[in-house]
């Protein structure tokens, strides 16, 4: 009887603990260095989410590893709600690109709804000869074998955008993985890489300057935004099936409690019905989520899905990180 007693009092003692949440600043971890395009991301969000939960958000950077190092610190943080993970599409991809991951992403965190996609464009260097998507094809097949297509890193948007293009296009090419967007960018400006396929986030800027030629968008629909809005998209370019987009998702560790899961997910839908939210991820050419994929089982339902399509992708490619 008195265990059941004490049961009870630490059970109701916990559920009022709840009811206060959140008590003290939450910190949103970044599993990649600051000033990238995900750091970009959670900082927006961190900004607004201070508005509409009532505490102060921090943002930790904890890059290395592809992002598995700050995940895994996420999955072993304790489950009170005041550890969050930002996490892009890396979380599908990384459980069939690393051998032996630190955690497991189906089973290790409580899924909190998802919150952007960004599309992504296939860009070349300014003396590539063709002009379009049609005679980009043209010179990628008379050039087999002598095709530099370059990456930002194992696992990173480039590298797996790459890794589509390449069994797409069914055209092998030398694969240049580069420590970061930055260096692989200012090697294509550079002309010493051909062709690159990264996130809007990195390319509008040197697209908009006339810096590098822009042949296609990955989305099934073509971008709105006036410098992408006259690119085809692949499906019209007749690489039909082809979709990917780099999606931004918001994680807690395992255990968390229910309430603590039900606020954060109230306080994120509101955060992307913000004006200057999606004013700031529309700049960046990101696209706010707003179906069902906002609530925590869609958001697992869909994670699930996009490691049962990119496992088979890795696999073929055969590209491992130990």
């Amino acid at each position: 009887m008195k265990k059941l007693l004490l049961s009870t009092l630490l059970s109701s003692l916990a559920m009022a603990a709840m009811a206060e949440y959140p008590e003290k600043p939450i910190t949103i971890v970044v599993p990649f260095a600051a000033g990238g395009p995900t750091d970009k991301v959670a900082r927006d969000l961190a900004d607004v989410l201070r508005q509409k939960i009532g505490q102060t958000v921090i943002v930790e950077n904890v890059g290395g590893a592809g992002g598995t190092l700050g995940a895994a610190k996420v999955a072993k943080a304790s489950p009170d709600g005041y550890t969050l993970l930002l996490h892009h599409i890396g979380m599908a991809t990384s459980p069939a690109l690393y051998r032996n991951m630190p955690y497991k992403t189906l089973e290790d965190f409580e899924y909190l709804g998802m919150v952007n996609e960004v599309p992504m464009t296939v860009v070349g260097r300014p003396s590539l000869p063709a002009a379009n998507f049609a005679e980009l094809q043209k010179w990628l097949e008379a050039n087999k074998g002598k095709i530099n297509l370059a990456n930002a890193g194992l696992g990173a948007a480039s590298h797996l955008c790459g890794l589509l293009f390449q069994q797409s296009m069914k055209i092998d090419m030398t694969t240049v993985p580069y420590k970061g967007t930055a260096p692989a960018m200012n090697d294509l400006l550079g002309g010493q890489v051909d062709i690159m396929c990264d996130q809007t986030t990195n390319t509008t800027g040197q697209i908009e300057a006339g810096k590098i030629k822009a042949y296609a968008v990955t989305t099934v629909k073509r971008l709105t935004t006036p410098t992408l809005a006259k690119l085809p998209t692949m499906d019209e370019a007749g690489i039909k099936g082809f979709n990917i987009a780099i999606w931004h998702g918001l994680y807690a560790p395992k255990g968390t409690p229910k309430p603590a899961v039900d606020k954060i997910n109230t306080a994120l839908r509101a955060a992307l019905k913000d004006p200057e939210f999606i004013k700031r991820e529309e700049a960046l050419g990101a696209v706010v989520v707003t179906d069902n994929r906002l609530s925590p089982a869609e958001h697992k339902k869909f994670v699930e899905a996009e490691i049962n399509k990119w496992g088979p992708v890795i696999k073929a490619a055969g590209q491992y990180a130990d």
